[in-house]
């Protein structure tokens, strides 16, 4: 089995999620080739790693991520949540994480917005990406085709993806019309037929999330270019490496 390791929010089985911990931490297995981390805006602008549109449950802040300014949202620990290890490691903008993995790691990008939640989160991210010249090194993803459709429109060279959770025969359709060149799907409804049908157009893959060696390995056996995202990169050495 050739099936790459993406790390999930980073090393997040053991690190908390989208923080340079987990990132480092991803960074430190010689096996992990690819990042996936959420990307949202602070209340003055700035791109920074977190999952949830609200702060509660991954840092001892409450409210909207979208009502705090930079400033506000560093003094918050998004650590300790997770375990009395990480007291005090703090929320990361794009630009700190993007000058950690340069060189390095692939990165999947996703855009987390909703409706008008975030206007010009895309041209922020994309101008991120081409201060470092890392256009070939990131795949900018999101569940909302207008999302990518702006980021074709924008950000020409810059490759995009869909985010698919649930049956979707018409995927395949769907990625052309969009022009996306990445699938990033609920391992549940991945199937060999769609990785495959996707491999041959020149789509690339990436099932998520799977944490047990089990699921891994029959996620793998579909097609040998899927991308195998998960929370746990040291699950997925038993899996692929050791099997």
């Amino acid at each position: 089995m050739s099936n790459l390791c993406v790390a999930h929010r980073g090393f997040s089985g053991i690190a908390p999620e989208n923080t340079m911990a987990a990132v480092s931490l991803a960074m430190e297995q010689p096996y992990v080739g690819w990042i996936e981390i959420d990307v949202q805006l602070s209340k003055d602008g700035v791109p920074l790693l977190i999952h949830d549109f609200t702060l509660n449950r991954t840092t001892n802040g409450r409210g909207p991520v979208k009502d705090k300014t930079w400033e506000e949202l560093q003094r918050l620990d998004a650590g300790r949540w997770k375990s009395k290890a990480y007291t005090g490691e703090k929320l990361i903008s794009l630009d700190e994480f993007l000058d950690k993995i340069k060189g390095r790691l692939q990165a999947n990008i996703e855009v987390k917005t909703q409706g008008n939640l975030y206007p010009g989160i895309e041209e922020k991210i994309i101008s991120a990406v081409r201060k470092r010249r890392m256009e070939q090194d990131v795949v900018l993803t999101s569940f909302e085709p207008r999302i990518l459709a702006k980021i074709k429109e924008i950000g020409r060279g810059i490759r995009t993806g869909l985010i698919v959770n649930g049956k979707a025969r018409d995927v395949l359709l769907r990625l052309q019309m969009l022009q996306c060149s990445f699938l990033s799907m609920n391992h549940r409804y991945l199937t060999a037929e769609i990785a495959g049908k996707a491999a041959r157009r020149g789509i690339e893959v990436m099932a998520w999330t799977m944490d047990d060696v089990r699921r891994m390995r029959r996620v793998a056996a579909m097609h040998g270019d899927i991308l195998l995202c998960t929370n746990r990169p040291d699950v997925w050495r038993k899996a692929i490496i050791e099997n």
